[in-house]
């Protein structure tokens, strides 16, 4: 996994550049933080196994999807997390963990990931469900750029980038996640409107808004939450829309 040193002293090869520049298998930043970001795919397995066990060709992809997020975010903010340790276990597990929570490899129903960022859960999803349709809905457009980004380099034909805001967005979905997005009760309530009847939503949240969720949206019928490996208090809420009432 990936060394970390600091340095008072800049490389002699390093800038400031606008990406981290490969040295060698370093990569030099501005702040004087100096790491090899490549990831061997039997670290990932290692790192991933609390979460989930992942093929030869997942954990390729895995790697690359990493790679790629490194350097991005040197650029523009996709994630807070800048050890790859932590973006491995963080973000790429808990998104696994949840994608075979949900899903099944021949799993070929519609998925919304709603505020998709940096492309979690919905990415995960879509390479654990080939079969599945994706959309990520993702109104920044820099973010936007770099789901268009990653998703050409996986090759995930099952993939669409929707880069405006989820009221726009003129369809719905059997299943719709989201994770970590601003202005939980005014997102959970977008979110909702975009699930099919008797399909699901599946939100990534902490423990203390579960009873939040449950009662912004007491027409649902909300599951158990299900803890998310190695984290402090989030946990996966699974809600079924069971439609309106009947009329007597």
């Amino acid at each position: 996994m990936a060394q970390y040193t600091t340095t008072n002293q800049a490389h002699p090869e390093c800038s400031v550049p606008e990406r981290p520049v490969i040295l060698e298998g370093k990569a030099c930043e501005a702040e004087g933080l100096i790491y090899d970001s490549r990831v061997q795919t039997d670290e990932l397995a290692t790192l991933l196994s609390p979460f989930i066990e992942l093929n030869d060709q997942q954990l390729a992809g895995t790697s690359t999807y990493l790679d790629l997020l490194q350097k991005w975010n040197s650029r523009i903010n996709l994630t807070a997390v800048r050890k790859p340790q932590e973006i491995v276990t963080r973000h790429f597990g808990e998104s696994f963990f949840v994608a075979q929570t949900l899903l099944s490899a021949d799993y070929t129903g519609t998925i919304i990931d709603l505020g998709s960022g940096a492309g979690f859960p919905g990415i995960p999803m879509a390479m654990l469900a080939p079969l599945a349709q994706v959309t990520l809905i993702e109104s920044n457009r820099k973010k936007t750029a770099f789901l268009n980004e990653i998703v050409r380099t996986l090759g995930l034909k099952n993939v669409t980038v929707f880069g405006r805001r989820a009221e726009e967005y003129p369809s719905q979905a059997s299943l719709v996640s989201m994770r970590a997005v601003e202005k939980f009760e005014a997102a959970l309530g977008v979110a909702a409107a975009l699930v099919e009847r008797e399909g699901r939503l599946a939100v990534m949240i902490g423990n203390a808004q579960v009873d939040q969720a449950r009662s912004l949206q007491p027409r649902w019928k909300w599951h158990d939450p299900i803890a998310l490996p190695l984290s402090r208090g989030r946990v996966l809420l699974v809600g079924t829309f069971e439609g309106l009432p009947k009329l007597p």
